[in-house]
């Protein structure tokens, strides 16, 4: 089946520039010596997780138990989950998917290290645990290099768990000297540091200049979007995912109404100037949604599109794009030649 055989919207993914973003990034890891765990909260196709892995990734990563279960169920064996995770109900599910996969998990309060413990001692496992270091946006994470070694010390005296190291996102400037002053506390204590995990795809051709980070974990990068293009981490021609609509409204000479709104391309803007990249009208200004219907400034393209033409759109945010449509259409050179369930679409719990 040729892509213009699709019904629309749909969203595709090209297979060669796929392919291409896995072996680049891999390829860089590998060679400054970094593990390479992608998170697949990006894709969540266990199909996609397996090339990622084929190419030299030591793992996945996975920010909700949900995804982490689907990814399990789809073969994958080492996952990592640098979430809190708090409640009775997701640590008996933590417990269960830590019998048949190798997992780790972080924390960043004794709260949450006690429920791990629990979760561990029900399984009959050794589950690692991250501390989680705060690196300049404010989310989760402890704040000091002394609240990092003191729970550190706490995760390493308690049976069932075992210190894994630390992790942060994204991977900042004040990343490395937070796990050297962490690290000076621990070898007091006689606690090893064996792993410290960074993260993020716009800063990810930089993971070698932080000399601390073992391992880092993009997500993005396989698909990459708008946001990651305006970063500078990749360019337009790196962007596999896109969106392909129809153009159903020429209300005015200067408007174009497409059928993929706010449902198809999330509300995201990410400080860009409208909601999606069209490639075959690049001067085309994409500045209003309603749910089913995207509005389109064409006054600046010296050709403008008519009523039934299709049109290719670059989203702002591949993640959240992602998780809007239950499946992914592979093709190369405008065949189709996979179709993918999102299957961990939702998995928000």
């Amino acid at each position: 089946m040729n892509i213009h055989e699709l019904d629309t919207p749909v969203a595709i993914v090209d297979l060669n520039t796929l392919e291409a973003n896995i072996a680049r990034l891999q390829k860089y890891l590998d060679q400054h010596s970094i593990a390479n765990r992608p998170h697949i909260k990006t894709h969540k196709i266990p199909a996609i997780a397996q090339m990622q892995i084929e190419a030299g990734a030591v793992g996945i990563t996975c920010q909700k138990i949900g995804e982490a279960e689907v990814m399990a169920d789809g073969g994958i064996r080492d996952i990592f989950i640098p979430y809190n995770l708090v409640g009775e109900q997701k640590l008996e599910r933590l417990a269960q998917l830590a019998r048949r996969a190798n997992l780790s998990v972080t924390a960043d309060s004794e709260y949450t290290v006690r429920g791990l413990a629990s979760a561990a001692k029900r399984a009959q496992v050794t589950l690692p645990v991250l501390v989680e270091f705060e690196s300049g946006l404010n989310r989760c994470g402890v704040q000091s290099p002394q609240q990092a070694a003191d729970l550190a010390g706490l995760i390493a005296n308690i049976p069932g768990l075992h210190f894994g190291g630390l992790m942060t996102y994204p991977t900042s400037k004040d990343s490395d000297a937070f796990v050297h002053e962490t690290k000076t506390l621990l070898e007091r204590v006689g606690i090893p540091l064996e792993r410290v995990s960074g993260g993020g795809t716009p800063n990810m051709w930089h993971a070698h200049e932080h000399l601390e980070i073992t391992e880092h974990r993009a997500g993005t990068y396989v698909y990459n979007d708008r946001y990651v293009v305006k970063s500078g981490a990749m360019r337009l021609q790196d962007c596999a995912l896109k969106i392909i609509t129809t153009v159903v409204s020429r209300p005015t000479d200067e408007r174009g109404i497409l059928d993929g709104g706010s449902k198809t391309f999330s509300s995201d803007l990410l400080g860009l100037e409208g909601y999606g990249y069209i490639v075959e009208y690049p001067d085309a200004r994409f500045y209003g949604q309603s749910e089913e219907h995207g509005h389109v400034d064409f006054s600046q393209c010296a050709r403008k599109p008519e009523i039934g033409e299709r049109v290719t759109v670059i989203p702002n945010h591949a993640c959240v794009v992602s998780n809007l449509f239950n499946q992914i259409v592979g093709v190369r050179d405008d065949e189709v030649q996979v179709i993918w369930n999102v299957a961990a679409r939702g998995a928000l719990q």
